[in-house]
């Protein structure tokens, strides 16, 4: 979610139908737009940013997993994108595997929340040509953010080719620099966020920096860094290369506390996105499916 300066919410999402089941996040997935007046919502849809636009082009049948940065006056829209047949999962629940295997990050530019936004022609950072690169299946989920000396800071997911297909792997995190926003990224060596003997350890980071220090918040896959199982976890860096676990680093194990005083432990909650007011953490923002249900919450965040 970002603010305007006239006040107004803005907030992006992925949507998909019900009708083509959960796994159709990878097929039929659609960057929306919803607007609210109070950070907490409640939030009104107001139209599809990245539509469907063709098997021909990357990102043409999916866009997915949006995050979104502003930097002088300007509004940059990271995401993953695919393209493909737009076969849905079949009644067992597989996924599309050429889907999956197409993710590529992509990004979207404005002067304003409500576009018009216009799209890459090549995604913004794309596999790498070595086979043995952490990254040389699929790229997705970037998150982004503003290095101390003015520059940008990239983390995204990777998946490589040391694994066999269709799944591949391992799925690791990769990081990159670029002076802009809009890139060159300049792919780094070395995965973070990595845990031995753990194939797929964590996804979803969101990162940022706060009294000169990196900070990052992401799901656990299933217990890799904590005790908790599937849950949020922190993570902090000096440089934005080498990160450690915070102390103490369990953000959350998936229980949400409601105004009403009712406790609700989800089966996930993931894609956390957090909002800032003044410089300080304010709102967290996360995906949340409970069952066939999902949706978007918005947790107040307490001050230190």
């Amino acid at each position: 979610m970002v603010r305007t300066p006239e006040g107004l919410c803005h907030l992006f999402y992925s949507r998909w139908p019900r009708k083509e089941g959960f796994n159709a996040w990878v097929t039929h997935s659609e960057v929306a737009r919803a607007t609210a007046s109070d950070p907490l919502g409640p939030y009104v849809h107001q139209e599809v940013v990245l539509q469907a636009r063709g098997a021909r082009y990357w990102d043409g049948a999916c866009t997915h997993n949006p995050t979104v940065l502003e930097y002088k006056g300007q509004y940059f829209l990271y995401y993953m994108g695919n393209t493909g047949n737009r076969k849905p999962a079949d009644a067992k629940g597989t996924l599309n595997w050429a889907h999956r295997n197409s993710q590529r990050i992509g990004l979207a530019v404005a002067a304003h929340p409500s576009g018009p936004w216009i799209r890459s022609e090549a995604p913004l950072i794309d596999v790498s040509p070595d086979p043995d690169a952490y990254d040389s299946l699929l790229t997705s989920n970037p998150a982004v953010t503003q290095r101390p000396d003015g520059g940008f800071l990239m983390i995204y997911k990777a998946v490589g080719r040391k694994h066999p297909p269709p799944f591949g792997g391992p799925v690791v995190h990769c990081v990159a620099f670029s002076e802009r926003p809009e890139g060159p990224f300049l792919k780094q060596p070395d995965p973070v966020f990595t845990r031995n003997g753990n194939k797929f350890p964590a996804e979803d980071p969101f990162i940022w920096t706060q009294n000169g220090q990196y900070h990052a918040v992401l799901k656990d896959m299933h217990g890799a860094f904590t005790p908790a199982g599937r849950s949020l976890v922190l993570f902090n860096s000096p440089d934005g290369l080498h990160w450690q676990l915070s102390n103490p680093c369990l953000l959350s194990d998936r229980t949400v506390l409601f105004e009403d005083g009712a406790l609700k432990k989800f089966e996930f909650l993931e894609r956390p996105q957090i909002y800032f007011e003044n410089g300080t953490p304010a709102i967290l923002f996360c995906a949340a499916k409970d069952g066939d249900h999902t949706c978007n919450i918005h947790i107040p965040l307490a001050a230190p």
